[in-house]
């Protein structure tokens, strides 16, 4: 099989996407009757690049190859020749030579891009400044083990137009459900990323409009990594836009809430709504390791069918 990076949910085509997310839950379901024994990656690595902080997506890898009977290798600009200016080609090179698989978790979506097209092993974007992939391959499965298919659906975005609200817009094109973006202006999701969607996405600046009769929502903090000069700006900014109770209330009565995680509870949500039944953050989070399970055995191996 040729090798194949997954950058953004495009890389996919919308059947591989829900083949990922069918397997996903089936490797879930295995894992909790027999426990980890399905080991196909014995003896193969992943390469795991952070040039961003984490908790989720570092210990989601590290244990869906520690499941699978492979190893992880965590490598920080600190530790590798990259932090004194190696050409990130020729570290994808060398990279390449040694291991089977590498993740990275970066700032620059374009220098992802230009590791992939250097790699001869698949590339998984574990969160760049633009597009955060893997956490929406856990959000749709999340939904679908929750409600079954999303096709044709309504869910809602609230907060800032950044790399989280980018994915979103691409599930909504390749998982067939419409995304009404709610964002104050100036803060809109990338105009080319918008466009591609064409109808399926409606941006809106009106939450309680947003998320009337709507099937699911979701948020993000609101200053990302990299922007935390910005937070008292867009504490102003962003006023009226925290997902509360009372907001969920304007929506279907079994909507589900997400977030990504980590959340600044009293900004972007209120105090308690982590709290609420209608919040299934916790099982998002933990449905990270099996998406990525999924993800990892289709870029090494194709499609399996047990």
């Amino acid at each position: 099989m040729a090798t194949r990076h997954f950058l953004t949910l495009l890389d996919l085509s919308p059947d591989e996407l829900h083949y990922l997310i069918q397997r996903a839950i089936t490797i879930k379901n295995r894992l909790r009757a027999q426990g980890p024994v399905y080991a196909p990656f014995t003896n193969r690595t992943l390469a795991m690049i952070f040039e961003k902080s984490s908790t989720r997506t570092r210990v989601s890898f590290e244990t869906a190859m520690a499941h699978f009977g492979g190893h992880a290798l965590f490598l920080s600009p600190r530790d590798t020749q990259l932090g004194r200016g190696e050409p990130i080609e020729d570290t994808a090179r060398v990279l390449a030579e040694m291991v089977d698989i590498v993740m990275i978790r970066t700032f620059s979506h374009a220098g992802l891009e230009t590791y992939a097209a250097a790699s001869s092993v698949p590339v998984i974007n574990a969160l760049s400044d633009d597009y955060h992939p893997c956490q929406l391959l856990a959000d749709v499965m999340t939904w679908t083990e929750l409600r079954g298919s999303v096709r044709g659906r309504t869910a809602v975005w609230i907060g800032d137009g950044n790399n989280m609200c980018h994915s979103w817009i691409n599930a909504a094109r390749q998982f067939d459900f419409q995304l009404r973006v709610c964002c104050p202006e100036g803060y809109e999701p990338r105009q080319d990323i918008l466009a591609a969607a064409g109808d399926r996405v409606t941006l809106l600046r009106d939450p309680a409009e947003a998320v009337a009769g709507a099937d699911l929502v979701t948020t993000d903090v609101w200053a990302s990594m990299g922007q935390e000069e910005e937070q008292a700006k867009r504490e102003a900014d962003f006023a009226g836009f925290q997902v509360s109770e009372a907001l969920l209330d304007l929506a279907k009565p079994d909507v589900l809430f997400l977030h990504c995680l980590p959340a600044h509870r009293g900004e972007e949500i209120s105090e308690t709504l982590l709290d609420d039944p209608r919040a299934v953050v916790w099982q998002e989070a933990g449905n990270r390791l099996h998406a990525q399970k999924a993800l990892i055995e289709f870029l090494l191996l194709g499609r399996v069918d047990h």
